[in-house]
């Protein structure tokens, strides 16, 4: 499950001098940084590097067998717990995949963002820093072939099949990044493992206890729950509520978190063979000659049987290097009581250790220990949902190993999106659901002819272009970047969820998708729906620049088809629904508390767009009139709606207009002409925020300038194109 460090230190605490920077001055100011991240020349390969060709290079089977012969090469810098590194790659590659989580899509392995903090010195990670310089000299070896971020969860799975276990399968294809993901939001607590219950709403005693959104571990520096139970107290009742929320955030249900936390703990053990207080900072905390290298431990050799780490002490079964089912013999075969561990962490021990069950100690030769337990382990047999799952996989061994396997490799891949983004040759034929899976096309590709009929019949439908503008960004803005998700193809905005979420209700998506299939049904062209959809919003477009003078062509790549109702996973795209739409001016009542403005960044992060393409996008569809909403007017400063022109920029930089809030939240705003007091306009914050944020207000001002338009179109052309085929795996890695 996890191990955390029973000491607690502030997070984010300066040792040295620094200067300080804008945030510092002004810390409620917008934040663009996140829209900058992926600059061309942050990653030292260059800005023409594709991961995916280097990969193309690599021979896998020898990068395994690499991998096989480090399980067992102990290092005496960090020696190995029976001789044999798998458990520790397991716990490794589980705490880099175990971020993730399906609210925002955030977190998770795909990136390998464990190198860098907070994740690198978050006290459940203490220790993986050891794990990750084992890897170095395989990373060294094939360098730009394999990706730091494949290499961290391969290790685990190989590590699996070194100790009898068959895995799922693997795919690779997780490009590293270069810098923290200083835009993921882990907790509002500035204290590691705070126990004042911060990220929480509600209380134990009437069942209301509900953890923030999108969070989803229970405390501060934590991946999943403390294995001692809530806040370090040992009831297993309450450790079970944890657990089950904190999977669920994470995409996991009850089989799946058996599954996983009886497979995973059936290797290796928990460390807690000495004073917390001997241990070191983290390794970002840690001095220069320290090397990156932290929570040196000064209790005896700090190595191998003195090992400090999460507190707790122990193994949980009596063949931690093998697979077997020996964590379910143990758990029901004994009796369990609450001990202390020499760190003084709660831990569960027998209360006679029946035969067969004692422990060979990890590094003492002769030596024997009794099995151990945490109090997370304890709420698999105390919850009775995951008691009557643990009691069906004790009696069907082979149906524990299939379900572990598959919790397993989701644990590992669910942030890659669909399958389509993997790659290699260990990747498994079989789709699987919470993977998105789309229909390969099948026949030839509707050709340029067919498609010029198309776009003619669709702009002569009567649909305007604020319906096919809106439809089409309707299906693309779900894309999240973070987990891949989302998106036009599959067209899965015809199907539940999406069909009847509000936002796609109040904008009249159903007609328009009516009509839509409608002219596929009558064309004789191979397209799919999810293609109409792109091709009118294309279409919708051209409309709209044309009414303003402009003769322009959006690019167009078919391809894409439709899934089926029973490829969604509907629960889990339920977290896609838009809650809030800056680009349509959208906001559901109360949907948050976060500043309308600092939402648009997020979204605009979420579909990969530049700073300059969100600017245009906003204000090109602004002008188009898409809003939805009751104040549906709102931001569109312009006397000739529906075409696409840079009227909301040359408005909103107008110095003749006068603003004032609608309201004391400041959520709406008026704007009247400076010297005759007429309303001329309605605003939200994310209008006017172009005008008030001096980063943004630059952007505005070239785009309202002599020649403006023509450069917005341009921007507003590119970022749309980018948005309709953030999906199209096919065309881009």
């Amino acid at each position: 499950m996890s191990e955390q460090k029973s000491t607690r230190r502030e997070w984010g605490a300066r040792t040295t001098p620094s200067l300080q920077g804008n945030e510092h001055w002004w810390p409620d100011q917008l934040n663009l940084n996140v829209l900058h991240q992926k600059h061309p020349d942050a990653s030292p390969f260059g800005a023409d590097f594709s991961y995916a060709e280097a990969f193309s290079q690599l021979n896998v089977d020898e990068l395994c067998a690499d991998l096989d012969a480090l399980m067992t090469d102990s290092q005496e810098w960090w020696p190995a717990d029976w001789g044999h590194y798998g458990p520790f790659f397991i716990r490794m590659s589980w705490h880099a995949a175990g971020t993730y989580r399906a609210v925002d899509g955030r977190g998770g392995g795909g990136t390998g963002a464990q190198r860098f903090a907070p994740l690198n010195s978050w006290p459940d990670n203490g220790n993986l820093d050891k794990a990750r310089r084992l890897l170095w000299p395989i990373k060294q070896k094939y360098g730009e072939k394999i990706s730091w971020a494949d290499l961290l969860v391969l290790a685990g799975n190989r590590a699996l099949e070194t100790m009898g276990f068959r895995t799922f399968g693997f795919g690779y294809g997780r490009a590293d990044i270069w810098a923290p993901e200083d835009d993921i939001y882990w907790g509002p607590e500035t204290e590691w493992l705070s126990t004042n219950d911060e990220r929480y709403t509600g209380t134990w005693e009437d069942g209301s206890r509900t953890l923030d959104n999108p969070l989803a571990a229970v405390q501060m520096g934590l991946i999943y729950v403390n294995p001692e139970g809530p806040n370090g107290v040992p009831d297993a009742m309450k450790s079970a509520q944890d657990v089950r929320e904190t999977f669920a955030r994470m995409g996991m249900n009850d089989r799946e978190t058996v599954a996983l936390t009886v497979g995973g703990h059936t290797f290796g053990k928990m460390h807690g063979n000495g004073s917390p207080d001997a241990v070191g900072e983290a390794p970002e905390a840690a001095k220069i000659h320290q090397q990156g290298i932290g929570w040196a431990n000064k209790n005896e050799t700090g190595l191998g049987e003195y090992t400090v780490t999460s507190g707790l002490e122990g193994a949980w079964t009596p063949t931690p290097t093998k697979w077997d089912n020996s964590y379910l013999n143990t758990i029901f075969a004994h009796q369990w009581e609450v001990k202390k561990s020499p760190a003084g962490a709660n831990q569960w021990e027998p209360v006679e250790v029946k035969e067969g069950f004692w422990v060979p100690d990890a590094h003492v030769e002769g030596k024997k220990n009794p099995p151990v337990m945490n109090t997370a382990d304890m709420a698999m047999i105390t919850d009775p949902a995951y008691l009557e799952i643990a009691k069906e996989f004790h009696q069907n061994p082979d149906v524990l190993a299939d379900e572990f396997a598959r919790a397993w490799y989701k644990l590992l891949h669910r942030d890659m999106g669909p399958q389509a983004r993997y790659l290699g040759p260990q990747v498994p034929n079989e789709d699987l659901v919470w993977q998105d899976p789309v229909p390969k096309h099948e026949g030839p590709l509707v050709n340029d002819q067919q498609i010029a009929t198309l776009k003619q019949q669709i702009a002569d439908s009567g649909l305007t272009a604020k319906q096919l503008v809106g439809t089409a960004w309707a299906a693309a803005c779900t894309y999240r970047q973070t987990d891949h998700r989302g998106g036009v193809n599959g067209a899965r905005i015809r199907l539940e969820p999406q069909i009847g979420w509000d936002v796609n209700v109040r904008s009249g998506v159903p007609e328009v998708l009516d009509r839509l299939d409608k002219i596929k049904e009558d064309s004789d062209a191979n397209i799919s729906l999810a293609d109409m959809i792109v091709l009118g919003g294309n279409v919708g477009v051209e409309m709209a620049a044309k009414a303003a003078g402009h003769h322009i062509t959006v690019p167009f790549s078919p391809g894409r088809t439709d899934a089926s109702q029973e490829m969604t996973e509907i629960d889990a795209h339920a977290y896609l629904e838009p809650r809030h739409d800056a680009f349509r001016n959208y906001m559901q009542p109360q949907a948050t508390s976060i500043p309308a403005e600092h939402l648009m960044i997020d979204r605009a992060f979420m579909l990969n767009l530049s700073v300059p393409q969100m600017t245009a996008l906003l204000g090109g569809m602004r002008a188009i009139g898409v809003n939805v909403g009751d104040n549906s007017n709102d931001g569109t400063f312009t006397d000739r709606p529906g075409q696409l022109t840079n009227d909301f920029f040359v408005n909103l930089v107008d110095m003749g207009t006068v603003w004032e809030p609608l309201d004391e939240e400041e959520e709406r705003f008026e704007g009247r002409h400076r010297k005759t007091g007429e309303k001329k306009w309605t605003a939200t914050r994310v209008d006017l925020v172009y005008g008030s944020n001096s980063q943004l207000r630059a952007i505005a001002e070239e785009y309202a300038a002599n020649g403006g338009e023509e450069r917005m179109i341009d921007r507003f052309v590119k970022g749309w194109v980018k948005v309709m085929e953030n999906d199209r795996f096919d065309l881009h890695r």
